[in-house]
């Protein structure tokens, strides 16, 4: 009999830690019910503003529907599992408005609620439908809120300390990781089937980071979550028909992961699974790529100093010279032409640009095709004008123990007066503000207002509190009978 090759430590602890870590009511659960809230009210935001999302989602089969499936939210579809996922994911993240979390990666963890809600759903009302035994077991808010908080620490603990963009490599493969070891629990996996569906989620092939960066990016960075959902899915799914797994996807020296897709590098954990994650993350209040918030912060400020002295941007302004970190400097720094959405709402020069000439916090709308931003000149010649260097102290305390995402930002202005430099460190939205989740519930009524009353949303509010809730019956308040 052949001796069972054991699986990779790595894969292990992930096992180890969705099933046998508990995680008590405190902070990360707080913070959790803040997170699931935004996460859905970002989607309803998307489908009331996004013509390009709302064509794609909705069952693959027009006019179809999966019995128990998945009530997509702010619709009437319903859909199997995997398409339920995949749909759920790219609502969240298609106008980059849902949460973030920095490191050497960066990521919106938020993006694995698509997974989680969808299978959650589906078994709650599969459950329901088998009877009133079957109906106790189904699964509940708190499920929803624990799951979602471990998958937050799996793909931020892997991000804080590993660049995968660094090997060309999409962050959202973290997403398929969290999600296919949260979802394995949530589906009533054994262990070693959840170790088998995390060692395909592993193997499987990985997206390039093309879709983000210059001359090719485009929507895909807003379904890219969705494809990695989908797949962690259907991955659990092959996992529960007993599909063997591949115990060492990371570690073989000539096939694995870390010889053909990380550069023979290993992978680190910046610390043990917990809370950590959901207790830091970063809510974005502003329609923003998160690494140039801090920037659109800073030119607000400055906007209004201009307005208040009855100048001109576009005519008064020379030079502006930005300081950021790095991962800003890699990822939003464009001087090209930007040729879509995508790549308007990942340049930190159109950010600032927009902001000082509208005297206003940029919005979704302003990198749309048919935003009046986009064919006016004069905000091009304001991009032209704008330099940005890397400060090497505001990177150290991106990484460090500040998490800190400061730019800062000097205007000189056309008769040689240097304006005050204006430095923002802590965003809104970050875990320091102390005003950041009344804010994030501010922003949630703000995105559901244009398709519920204000009695649905409270009610809403009310129901991520009921811990014993079945998830079928808090989903169903985000129904609408009209798609």
């Amino acid at each position: 009999m052949t001796e069972q090759i054991p699986y990779d430590e790595l894969i292990l602890q992930l096992v180890h830690y969705v099933y046998h870590v508990d995680i008590d009511e405190g902070l990360a659960l707080h913070r959790a019910r803040h997170a699931l809230i935004d996460a859905l009210g970002c989607a309803v935001e998307t489908l009331q503003t996004s013509k390009e999302c709302r064509a794609f989602i909705g069952p693959v089969v027009a006019g179809s529907t999966s019995p128990n499936g998945f009530r997509l939210p702010g619709t009437n579809y319903q859909l199997d599992p995997i398409k339920g996922a995949f749909d759920l994911s790219s609502l969240i993240r298609f106008l980059d408005h849902n949460d973030a979390y920095p490191g050497a990666e960066w990521g919106h963890p938020s993006d694995n609620l698509g997974a989680i809600l969808a299978v959650t759903d589906w078994l709650s009302r599969t459950h329901e439908s088998a009877g009133a035994e079957s109906a106790t077991a189904a699964p509940t808010v708190r499920d929803v809120i624990v799951a979602l908080t471990k998958a937050y620490e799996i793909e931020g603990i892997y991000q804080k300390l590993n660049a995968f963009n660094k090997v060309g490599l999409d962050h959202t493969l973290l997403v398929k990781i969290a999600s296919t070891a949260v979802t394995a629990h949530l589906l009533g996996l054994s262990e070693s089937q959840a170790a088998s569906a995390i060692s395909h989620a592993w193997a499987d092939g990985h997206p390039l980071r093309i879709f983000r960066q210059s001359p090719n990016t485009g929507p895909r960075k807003g379904w890219a979550a969705g494809d990695a959902t989908m797949r962690a899915v259907h991955l659990c799914l092959l996992a529960k028909a007993d599909q063997p797994g591949i115990p060492t996807a990371l570690t073989e020296p000539n096939w694995g992961f870390l010889k053909t897709s990380f550069a023979n590098q290993e992978l680190r954990l910046s610390r043990p699974f917990g809370t950590f994650v959901m207790e830091g993350v970063f809510f974005k209040l502003i329609t923003a790529e998160g690494h140039g918030i801090s920037a659109v912060q800073a030119a607000t400020e400055l906007a209004a100093t201009l307005h208040a002295q009855g100048l001109d941007p576009a005519k008064d302004i020379k030079h502006i010279h930005v300081r950021t970190h790095e991962a800003a400097m890699r990822i939003i720094d464009k001087r090209e032409a930007l040729t879509n959405a995508a790549d308007r709402d990942h340049c930190m020069r159109y950010m600032i640009a927009v902001v000082l000439l509208k005297n206003k916090l940029i919005e979704a709308s302003d990198y749309d095709n048919d935003s009046p931003w986009v064919t006016d000149a004069r905000v091009e010649a304001l991009r032209q004008k704008i330099d940005m260097v890397e400060d090497k102290q505001f990177t150290e305390d991106y990484h460090g123990k500040r998490k800190s995402a400061s730019s800062g930002l000097t205007i000189t202005l056309a008769d040689g007066t240097v304006l005050d430099e204006v430095v923002v460190e802590f965003p809104i939205g970050h875990p320091m503000h102390r005003d950041t989740l009344p804010k994030v519930q501010a922003k949630f009524r703000a995105n559901m207002a244009g398709m519920f009353t204000e009695e649905e949303i409270e009610k809403i509010l009310e129901a991520v509190k009921e811990d014993s809730m079945p998830v079928h019956h808090f989903v169903d308040l985000f129904v609408r009978e009209e798609s």
